[in-house]
């Protein structure tokens, strides 16, 4: 008997991704419509294009869904899609233009496509394939299995140097702030592939102590003369924010502080919804970066909970899966995807609330972004496809116990 998938459909995790995807396209609207109207445009222009790329997504989810695993854990088209993204990278590097200071954008018509966002949900499908393979010699040799025992790679086919040709030319754009994701999404993927737990704690140890030492440094070498260096000036700007941003109200600290003037504002219950002071014009990138400033400030902390309460419930519900999936690609996709929402919502909140320096990441589902929405459903569309493989396989075996 052939069970179909549509049975399968796993509803605590395609309800919370609908509802947080509604609640987007409501506070992209909110965040965006008063400076276009201020510039004589339609107030709902970001929200319907916002909403194109959700009908887009919710394609893409149907047909990821419906697709079999085994054309998922395809070796030659998966080293089809890093060739491509190599190239996007490339393009959006060195062809196009400056977009508040960093290049990444690749410009189609009324559209933009940034591949460093694609890369996150590609990086995870690429070590999940690469790690679910060598799973007996992980059982046996430990680390040493996914180095080959060799410290330094030496071979284009070393996973090492695909990722790191890959995270380098995102930091290149420069993209700190998706180069980040990308190098924790890493650790998570290479902490997951069942490796021993010393290694990751090591990881973890070495990844902490780096950045507290590259804070000290830019703090004992001083903002400006970090700011001199290539690639990286504009990234000073913001750790100089990070230090203080009420040094600088009207220059680096102009984020930060307006910021902490819109959490401030909305208090327990907010301004109510429309109604935030800090979006009309006072907190640049109200509707990217800063967007959950804006919603404390208009649904106040009990609602920006609320919001959270749903992301972190969604998360956990893909950890979930991965950790249920006996199939080690299954299980290693989940949870680094979880991983890597987990990430971007801690470095994003980190980042607007002056825990760490901003980095320019977006906030899950609420952040005015089309690519960052089509990855994320992407993300749940392979999540839904795992645990529906998993469930059928499992329905299989106990009918074949049972007939026995």
């Amino acid at each position: 008997m052939k069970i179909d998938k549509r049975h399968l459909l796993n509803y605590s995790i395609l309800i919370p991704y609908m509802i947080l995807s509604v609640i987007g396209l409501i506070i992209v609207y909110s965040t965006t419509s008063p400076s276009l109207i201020q510039a004589g445009a339609s107030g709902f222009s970001m929200a319907i294009n916002q909403g194109l790329f959700w009908i887009a997504s919710l394609v893409a989810i149907t047909i990821l869904y419906r697709m079999k695993m085994s054309f998922l854990k395809n070796g030659s088209f998966i080293t089809l899609i890093i060739f491509v993204e190599i190239i996007l990278l490339l393009l959006s590097r060195f062809v196009t233009k400056t977009v508040n200071g960093a290049h990444g954008w690749l410009i189609i018509g009324q559209f933009s496509v940034q591949p460093a966002e694609y890369l996150k949900i590609i990086l995870i499908w690429f070590l999940a394939y690469r790690f679910s393979k060598k799973q007996k010699e992980i059982e046996i040799y430990d680390y040493q299995a996914l180095t080959l025992n060799q410290w330094l790679p030496k071979a284009f086919n070393d996973w090492r140097i695909i990722v790191a040709l890959l995270i380098g030319i995102v930091a290149m754009m420069p993209d700190l702030g998706n180069a980040t994701i990308l190098f924790l999404t890493v650790i998570i993927m290479v902490a997951v592939s069942g490796i021993g737990y010393r290694w990751f704690s090591t990881m973890l140890g070495v990844i902490l102590g780096s950045s507290g030492l590259v804070l000290a440094s830019i703090w004992l070498i001083g903002v400006e003369r970090v700011a001199k260096m290539p690639l990286f000036g504009y990234v000073a700007k913001r750790f100089s924010a990070f230090f203080n941003p009420f040094n600088d109200l009207s220059g680096s600290g102009h984020q930060l502080a307006n910021s902490y003037y819109a959490m401030s504002n909305g208090g327990w219950f907010g301004l109510g919804l429309g109604n935030s002071i800090e979006k009309r014009g006072y907190l640049p990138e109200a509707h990217t970066d800063f967007v959950f400033s804006i919603v404390i400030e208009e649904l106040g902390f009990f609602g920006a909970s609320l919001i959270l309460a749903l992301l972190f419930f969604l998360i956990l519900r893909i950890i979930l899966v991965g950790i249920r999936a006996k199939d080690p690609f299954n299980s290693m996709m989940a949870l680094g995807i979880g991983g890597m929402f987990l990430t971007q919502t801690f470095i994003n909140i980190g980042g607007i609330s002056g825990l760490i320096p901003s980095t320019g990441v977006t906030f899950p589902f609420l952040s005015q972004g089309g690519n960052s929405l089509l990855v994320l459903s992407v993300a749940i569309a392979f999540v839904l496809n795992i645990d529906a493989n998993e469930r059928r396989e499992d329905i299989y075996q106990q009918m074949q116990t049972a007939g026995r």
